[in-house]
């Protein structure tokens, strides 16, 4: 057995506007490091969080990272104790998937560990029980791209059936994070809870069109395809200048731009790296206008996922 393993898994944009809980595409980075070491003593020890987004529990119980692990080791019957040690890069409360992103570096590490060799997709199931303690919800619309990479679509979670979708590699995302919290127990709150038919139809529509897009990199069907009447409408009203911020990046050249997860992080997909520069800071400047600072991420779309770190 190894003595440490470090893996890294990126951030993630759930939802992707049109598929609300089913669709989602990992960054490059912002992401998360977990370095994992067996230990003598019994149980999972979180060690010390580092990084710029730190302030999480260390009760294994509570961090998803701690969970997760604990739930892969039950499942191979593995008693042997285990210190994890989180660099958080990615930010937490911002729709960015911070909580799967280090359970998903935490199970990558600790399977390279013991060289079990588990596939990515058998791994994903250990992620959701972290993400179902961290939100009440087991969604994997942020765990599956994080995990996998690219473009993920969530066609079931019981049975649990995930597709990796075509992701066109000059994708770039702006991902702009205002210094405000949302929790995404509380915008879930915020949707109702039926839906007109004719909505639901729209929206149908909205989400085969994106899909499409993706596989015929046809950026004007995705653009209009770009369009969420499920969660948007109610979870933007959480959001200052949440109108102004998407005309904004359009405005500067984008494909499409929407809020990121259950928020407040908003993102533009853009066809290439300078527009979404121009993108990113034309937004900056619509949250600076609503008194909120705010960080930049500019980043490809991540075709591996997660991955073992030498």
């Amino acid at each position: 057995m190894k003595t440490s393993v470090r893996a890294y898994a990126p951030a993630s944009v759930a939802n992707a506007v049109s598929g609300f809980d089913v669709l989602g595409f990992a960054l490059e980075e912002p992401g998360d490091i977990v370095i994992c070491k067996p230990s003598d003593i019994p149980g999972i020890k979180i060690l010390p969080i580092a990084g710029a987004f730190s302030s999480l529990p260390h009760d294994p119980k509570l961090n998803t990272a701690g969970v997760a692990v604990q739930a892969f080791l039950n499942s191979k019957n593995i008693s042997l104790g285990m210190e994890l040690e989180i660099i958080k890069g990615v930010p937490i409360v911002g729709g960015m998937g911070s909580s799967a992103s280090s359970a998903v570096a935490a199970v990558v590490a600790v399977n390279e560990l013991f060289d079990l060799q588990l596939a990515p997709h058998e791994l994903l199931p250990f992620v959701l029980e972290s993400e179902r303690v961290a939100t009440g919800v087991p969604h994997a619309d942020n765990a599956a791209p994080s995990l996998l990479g690219g473009f993920t679509l969530i066609h079931s979670l019981d049975p649990l059936d995930v597709v990796s979708l075509a992701t066109p590699a000059a994708f770039t995302c702006a991902l702009v994070h205002p210094h405000m919290h949302i929790k995404t127990r509380d915008a879930r709150e915020i949707l109702p809870k039926t839906i007109p038919m004719a909505t639901a139809t729209r929206q149908m529509g909205h989400i085969a069109g994106f899909v499409a897009g993706l596989y015929q990199e046809d950026f004007d069907l995705i653009s209009r395809s770009f369009v969420d009447e499920l969660a948007e409408p109610y979870r933007g009203q959480l959001i200052p200048g949440y109108a102004k911020v998407k005309a904004a990046a359009l405005e500067q050249g984008a494909i499409g731009c929407g809020i990121s997860g259950s928020g407040p992080s908003m993102f533009a997909l853009c066809p290439d790296v300078d527009t979404a520069n121009r993108a990113g800071k034309a937004m900056e400047r619509v949250f600076l206008g609503e008194n909120l600072e705010s960080d930049l991420f500019i980043s490809a779309i991540s075709q591996q996922g997660a991955r073992i770190l030498e």
